[in-house]
């Protein structure tokens, strides 16, 4: 088909603006590393503009407009697939504490094949690095029929979903070339959070929390940064877990999506098997599982889970498992119970997950140069 310039259906040729060095290696093996070091930065991205320190405000002004329109609503729906389902995962919690609304998560490809009831009064966020993915994007035309209000998370200017969504969020964390999303993942996760701060500004009685949140957010490129200092001891670690055939990873309240989220990068680029455990359903199968020979990893943070996190390492190691922990700095009572340990900052719980899920993404590129 010949089109004209005149055509009323030719897409807008959009300039793009970007400098070079973005789409460039650099002095990185890879353009995963880059992205995964490229961290501090894309936070601060995410956030410009955004968040003001000084009083603690959130302005996100593609959704501005709909605030209270959201605020009305039945409940939230939070839709993605791979990496940006698990960062709706790690924000549920945080979400439905402070909005104090029920909020649903679902898998795009499942929520399409259960013909999932959607009413007029629902918000449905669909979640997209590309703003391209197909079942995303047909789950949000299912939804965008019936009524509801569509929210796009995405990291693409002028993608299908940005186009489709009546409001959204752009997550600004720059170019992903990279295969296995990166710093995606941790740009819409905050993206998320400073959703959940808008919704309750008006709060009174959640205003210390906000603020603590805020303030989380005021520290997090420097603590990225101390994460990424534990590339070397990670490396070593990967040289050992290479040779296995299986890995556990294992977590509970706001580390399970990195638990999630490791498990599948390890899967996408070391080929090796493994499995995102919630650490509360350990008895109730995975913990045959468990030997000497099989190796585990568990996320175990000082937040309202740890004594239960504890629980469960006590059990893997009552089996003779050797559990690689991955811990806050300074937590001696928890190290004695592994084998190896690698230690993070310590942050508000809900951002947290963003500083553990940083040494499982190292720890994927790492096994993979192990590999190849």
């Amino acid at each position: 088909m010949v089109r004209n310039l005149d055509d009323s259906s030719a897409r807008e040729i959009i300039t793009l603006k970007m400098e070079i060095q973005q789409i460039m290696k650099g002095n990185y093996s890879s353009f995963m590393q880059k992205e995964i070091f490229e961290q501090p930065e894309s936070v601060i991205n995410t956030m410009r503009g955004r968040v003001h320190f000084d009083p603690d405000m959130i302005i996100l002004g593609g959704i501005k407009d709909y605030i209270p329109e959201i605020k009305r609503c039945r409940r939230l729906l939070l839709i993605g697939c791979g990496t940006s389902y698990h960062s709706a995962i790690a924000t549920r919690q945080v979400l439905e504490e402070l909005t104090e609304l029920p909020v649903m998560i679902d898998l795009a490809s499942d929520f399409l094949d259960r013909s999932t009831p959607i009413f007029r009064d629902d918000v449905c966020f669909f979640i997209s690095q590309s703003g391209e993915t197909a079942d995303t994007l047909l789950a949000l035309r299912y939804c965008k029929q019936r009524g509801s209000l569509i929210v796009g998370i995405t990291n693409t200017v002028g993608s299908s979903i940005c186009r489709e969504s009546h409001c959204g969020v752009h997550i600004n964390a720059g170019p992903e070339i990279g295969v296995a999303s990166t710093k995606a993942y941790t740009s819409q996760m905050i993206s998320l959070v400073m959703f959940a701060l808008v919704m309750c500004e008006d709060r009174i009685s959640i205003q210390p929390r906000r603020s603590e949140i805020i303030q989380g957010l005021r520290q997090l490129p420097d603590l990225i940064k101390e994460v990424l200092k534990l590339d070397d001891k990670v490396h070593a670690l990967a040289q050992e877990l290479y040779q296995h055939k299986s890995l556990l990873v294992m977590g509970r309240g706001f580390n399970f999506a990195t638990c999630l989220e490791g498990a599948l990068k390890i899967k996408e680029l070391t080929y090796m098997h493994s499995e995102g455990i919630l650490a509360g359903e350990l008895k109730h199968g995975p913990l045959a599982l468990v030997d000497k020979a099989m190796p585990v990893i568990m996320v175990c943070t000082r937040d309202n889970v740890y004594t239960k996190c504890m629980n469960a390492i006590q059990q893997v190691t009552a089996r003779e498992g050797r559990p690689v922990i991955v811990c806050e700095r300074g937590d001696t009572e928890i190290q004695k119970l592994s084998s190896k340990y690698l230690e993070v900052p310590h942050t508000v719980d809900c951002l947290q997950g963003i500083l553990t899920v940083i040494p499982m993404q190292l720890l994927s590129y790492q096994d993979r140069k192990s590999v190849v």
